[in-house]
């Protein structure tokens, strides 16, 4: 019988809806029913393509014994935490506090009143490698709970306490000057792999935010090595098997050091992040291997990730059916010369085995091999290796599929709509417009209510329960002003001021100018959460800044500038000490020394050919944070076409920067220099 999560929209909710253990999802119920059993509750987060939230679930929540022994002695409940960013935030920085490392699946023991006092991540079904088993553990915290309530209780009260010392020393509200950002690239450089490409060992992550930064400060600076360093790493990683050569986009990171392996799931922030950064790669030097990148991953967003109703999907499993019913890592992407012979005779397998770097011994598990794309001396036939590759995609697709998590998660689709609106625009590819309008609408038509709040999640033209966090209304602001530049439709720029006010009313500290992810008016929990760092993805302090700044420079407001910078005061703080966790921030801080720079361009009709080279040119500059408007003499679309009329009756390029304005131009040419950084 289904236990209480066959009710919910998450995916991975939905995957344990029919495990003996009796669930309860995230709410005051759950743990109203845990003081009225005098039990303690058993928090479990993970999510729907996590590989050892898989395993843990198969070994132990799918096990009757197990499952008994929880519903006698426990409430359980399970937490997506792409769903509730907010608790996974919280508890894991006491499991890391506690452990000195955090990861998937968290298995968390809370008091009634959700006070943590006992952590852990994976446990397996019997002792191995000095782990206790999971019943172990079960029965230990059962014991400790029973016989000792004070010293649980004294335990749980000092990790919290502990939690609410552990505010962020802020600095001081002044953006990052020069010197930090000097200092921060010094840092870069210390921990960069010069054989490599990317930042530190393994595993290695693609540290997209940290990239931008790198291009930005490239741009406003001319520092060759800044370039130097996101050309190669981006290089790498498109070459080795964390990138999928077949079928584009990337996997979420690699297990070693050289870009060989991945782990093999596929992530939409990931993919919007990494797309925009070669598209931005492109356009900095033209290269043909980011032009390439960028499209392809583009073009794999909306083929596999783009749900019915037009949002984005969270992510494809990393584990598929092997052909004999068991569930594999990887089996879907990898390949045996054997298997590379059947699809394609001996001598193009041949060629291809020499091309993709597929081996005898294999460069992955039992003989297979991951696609890369190795440095070969020589040539290879183009027309030859396209063929081969049409060859093995197709055959791939009759290998059972990856699962696909169909949760569309406001930031991510944020961030999705902003990579496929510019790299549309770049490539003149308008069907990828269209995909991020069309992104856009959705999360307007059903993510937002009449108050511009948003909901963090929906699934199927659901509406998840939960409200949005400070990541949703950043990159969702983002989204939308990245499509008001490329579409020259003002209601985006609009949406977005609603989103960032907001930010300013419910998010924003008004002493210190801090960011907090959860809005002031949120369910309590036992800490607000408030992280400036950037994960996987911008932390939603740094995108809020990045948002606010391209806002005021589009509106000329003053207090939403005003919040950029004061936020960007803790940059100032850890861009010099930790540059890799704090790119995000580090690009907004080379945005807020550039100025940034305010382009108005103004022509008869959009689709008027000296108007489109105009927008094309502007949408091409790389001085960073550089903000688009377009539109006809005296459009109200947008305040920056204000009182801007055409010149000598030609369309012209109004440029401006920290409040002066260069001459209008009507040349293409002379509006590049203007803008190149």
């Amino acid at each position: 019988m289904p236990n209480r999560l066959a009710h919910e929209t998450s995916p991975y909710l939905l995957q344990h809806a029919d495990n003996p253990v009796d669930w309860w999802p995230w709410s005051s119920e759950a743990f109203e029913e845990a003081r009225k059993r005098n039990v303690p509750v058993l928090l479990s987060v993970g999510y729907s393509s996590c590989h050892w939230c898989h395993v843990m679930a198969h070994e132990s929540f799918e096990d009757q014994e197990t499952a008994e022994y929880l519903n006698a002695h426990y409430v359980s409940v399970k937490v997506d935490r792409e769903e509730r960013p907010d608790v996974d935030a919280v508890y894991m920085e006491a499991v890391q506090a506690a452990t000195g490392q955090g990861g998937w699946p968290m298995t968390v023991f809370l008091t009634p009143d959700a006070e943590p006092f006992y952590f852990g991540t994976y446990f397996p079904p019997a002792p191995r490698q000095g782990m206790p088993s999971f019943r172990q553990v079960l029965q230990g915290v059962h014991q400790a709970w029973d016989e000792r309530r004070d010293e649980v209780a004294e335990v749980a009260g000092k990790i919290v306490r502990d939690l609410a010392g552990r505010e962020i020393s802020y600095g001081d509200a002044q953006t990052p000057g020069e010197e930090e950002l000097a200092q921060a690239l010094l840092g870069l450089t210390r921990e960069y792999d010069p054989q490599r490409g990317g930042f530190g060992g393994a595993p290695k992550f693609p540290p997209s935010m940290v990239l931008e930064f790198l291009l930005r400060h490239h741009a406003r600076t001319g520092a060759e090595g800044a370039l130097q360093m996101a050309q190669d790493t981006c290089e790498r990683m498109a070459r080795g098997g964390m990138y999928d050569q077949l079928g584009g986009g990337f996997a979420r990171y690699s297990v070693d050091r050289d870009w060989v392996v991945p782990h093999f799931e596929k992530m939409l922030y990931d993919n919007a992040l990494l797309c925009r950064v070669y598209a931005h790669l492109w356009r900095s030097t033209g290269s043909e291997l980011a032009r390439r990148v960028a499209l392809e991953t583009a073009d794999f967003m909306v083929r596999e990730l783009r749900t019915n109703e037009g949002g984005f999907a969270s992510a494809l499993d990393a584990d598929s059916d092997d052909g004999t019913g068991k569930h594999v890592e990887g089996a879907y992407y990898v390949w045996t010369p054997e298997q590379l012979r059947e699809v394609l005779g001996e001598q193009d397998a041949e060629l291809a085995a020499q091309h993709f770097g597929v081996t005898e011994e294999g460069t992955f598990e039992e003989g297979a091999s991951v696609l890369q794309l190795p440095v070969r001396d020589g040539v290879s036939d183009a027309e030859k290796i396209a063929s081969i590759s049409e060859r093995l995609l197709a055959a791939r697709a009759e290998r059972p599929a990856p699962g696909r998590d169909d949760k569309v998660v406001a930031a991510w689709n944020g961030l999705a709509i902003a990579a496929l609106a510019e790299t549309g625009a770049y490539f003149d590819r308008p069907d990828l417009v269209e995909a991020a309008v069309a992104a856009a609408d959705l999360l307007v038509r059903l993510h937002l209510d009449e108050q511009a709040r948003l909901t963090r999640t929906s699934k199927d033209g659901h509406t998840g329960a939960n409200a949005g966090v400070l990541e949703d209304y950043a990159d969702v602001a983002e989204g939308f002003l990245a499509l008001a530049s490329v579409t020259g439709e003002g209601v985006w720029l609009e949406f977005a001021g609603f989103l960032l006010d907001h930010v300013l009313a419910r998010f924003t500290d008004p002493e210190s100018g801090s960011l907090y992810d959860t809005a002031s008016d949120a369910e309590r929990l036992i800490r607000r959460p408030q992280d400036p760092t950037d994960n996987a993805a911008p932390s939603g302090w740094t995108a809020a800044a990045n948002a606010l700044l391209s806002y005021a420079a589009h509106t000329g407001s003053e207090p939403h500038r005003t919040a950029a910078e004061r936020a960007l005061g803790v940059v100032k703080a850890l861009g010099p000490r930790v540059p890799r966790f704090i790119g995000w921030g580090l690009a907004a801080a080379e945005a807020v020394l550039d100025g940034p720079r305010e382009v108005a361009v103004v022509g008869p009709a959009l689709d008027d050919a000296g108007t489109r080279a105009l927008h094309r040119t502007a949408l091409l500059g790389t001085a960073p944070g550089a903000v688009v408007a377009v539109g006809a003499p005296g459009s109200e679309e947008f305040p920056l076409l204000a009182d801007r009329p055409l010149v000598g009756g030609e369309p012209a390029a109004y440029v401006c920067r920290n409040f002066t304005c260069d001459a209008p131009t009507t040349e293409p040419d002379r509006l590049r220099t203007v803008l190149s950084g």
